[in-house]
């Protein structure tokens, strides 16, 4: 079987090999991690799809390949018969899951004779995270990847080689250098693509902000009443983020030309709804993994998912259809406090929601026919939109229908199903 460079996001073309966990002749699982891919968009484990044996690798580590080039050769269990040479074909549709099939490589290759890069210069996510998260000096740890590249073993290994040290004789691990004013901070790989493609969207989508105050009066209710045993049986907390997606996911079933995609002169409408959420990678770079069918779900289900997939992101263990077929995206700032974010399109889709801080403010409400002031915890929901797609009244009420969803629901019915 030919083991190819998976669709790993709508808008992604190629990706690096960043480590293989197995060497030609060894053995390998189904199931098994078998490389570490980086984009844009992700860092990511990408296991074996089949049992046998490894008997090419065709892209080295450090190598950057188009999606749909073959990567390595897996000699299946059972299957005595040489492997076939790669043929070219045309690369995966978008969207699609990795499957067996023959592709010539495509690579684009670091020069040769380059020099030696600083080993901190080139972190993954994943290991600029476990740096981060163990306070760690990335000059300290010896790189085994390629051109010296710090691999999470490495970083794993010198963890474990510090924690081993006799008690007389502690090392305290160095704090990263601070930025300095005038200091040129080059791009990560993750970073320069993330650059790339927003800068892309704001060129070809014309935006257009709009902005909804809600009342997230019975939203907090509900987080009230259940939070506590929530938070206990479930081992996180209940956010607002899972009670704003599930109003998203109600109000785009009713204005479906924003769960669309552009092509050509048209929208394609999409029968789904897949509701991507962006999440923050250590302040390196966004992901934006997906739920899928989301109107299919349940409340309680939808705050496992959110929860699960974030998690996971962050630790670089996503699964590549996890980063695919999103229709709509949100992102969520409000933990930092922020008031309006005017959030860039994920591309191809034509619309993106920011849900920013909520915050307690006195509004006016009307009881038994009479205005009083009351204190309310209310948030701002702000939407880009693509203007080739739609016009201001369509989004408008579109959001309308979003905070009529949050402010009328019983959620606390919602959170026991």
């Amino acid at each position: 079987m030919n083991i190819i460079m998976p669709q790993l996001g709508e808008t992604v073309a190629e990706g690096v090999v960043t480590k293989w966990y197995k060497k030609v002749g060894d053995a390998v699982k189904a199931d098994e991690t078998l490389f570490d891919v980086e984009t844009d968009k992700v860092s990511t484990e990408i296991p074996s799809p089949v049992a046998g044996v490894v008997a090419e690798i065709v892209v080295a580590e450090g190598i950057t390949a188009k999606v749909g080039a073959t990567l390595a050769v897996i000699r299946e269990s059972g299957d005595g018969k040489a492997p076939a040479k790669p043929a070219s074909v045309a690369p995966a549709p978008v969207g699609a899951a990795p499957v067996a099939v023959v592709a010539a490589p495509v690579i684009s290759q670091m020069p040769s004779g380059r020099p030696r890069v600083n080993a901190a210069d080139r972190l993954s996510p994943v290991v600029r995270r476990l740096v981060a998260e163990h306070n760690l000096n990335p000059a300290d740890i010896t790189g085994t990847g390629r051109d010296g590249r710090i691999t999470r073993e490495d970083v794993k290994d010198y963890i474990a080689r510090s924690v081993s040290r006799p008690a007389s004789a502690p090392v305290a691990p160095a704090a990263p250098a601070p930025l300095q004013a005038g200091q040129t901070v080059a791009f990560n790989g993750i970073r320069k693509r993330v650059a790339e493609n927003t800068a892309k969207s704001w060129q070809t989508a014309p935006h257009v902000l709009q902005v909804a105050e809600v009342d997230f009066l019975r939203v907090d209710q509900a987080r009230k009443l259940h939070g506590a045993a929530w938070k206990s049986r479930e081992g996180f907390s209940l956010t607002y983020l899972p009670f704003i997606v599930r109003a998203v996911s109600i109000a785009l079933g009713k204005f479906p030309k924003l769960n669309a995609s552009l092509q050509g002169d048209g929208l394609v409408l999409h029968r789904r709804i897949n509701i991507g959420i962006a999440v923050d990678l250590n302040f390196d770079g966004l992901v934006v993994p997906v739920l899928k069918d989301v109107p299919a779900k349940s409340l309680p289900q939808i705050a496992r998912e959110i929860n699960d997939l974030a998690q996971r992101a962050r630790a670089g263990k996503l699964r590549p259809d996890e980063m695919t077929e999103g229709t709509y995206t949100i992102t969520n700032n409000g933990a930092f406090g922020t008031v309006i974010t005017a959030p860039i399109i994920n591309q191809p889709q034509v619309a993106i929601l920011s849900a920013d801080g909520i915050r307690k403010k006195p509004v006016v409400v009307e009881i038994d026919g009479g205005d009083s002031i009351a204190i309310r915890p209310v948030g701002v929901l702000a939407q880009s939109f693509d203007h080739r797609a739609v016009d201001g009244s369509y989004s408008a009420a579109f959001l309308a229908e979003v905070k009529n969803a949050i402010e009328t629901r019983n959620w606390e019915q919602a959170l026991e199903s």
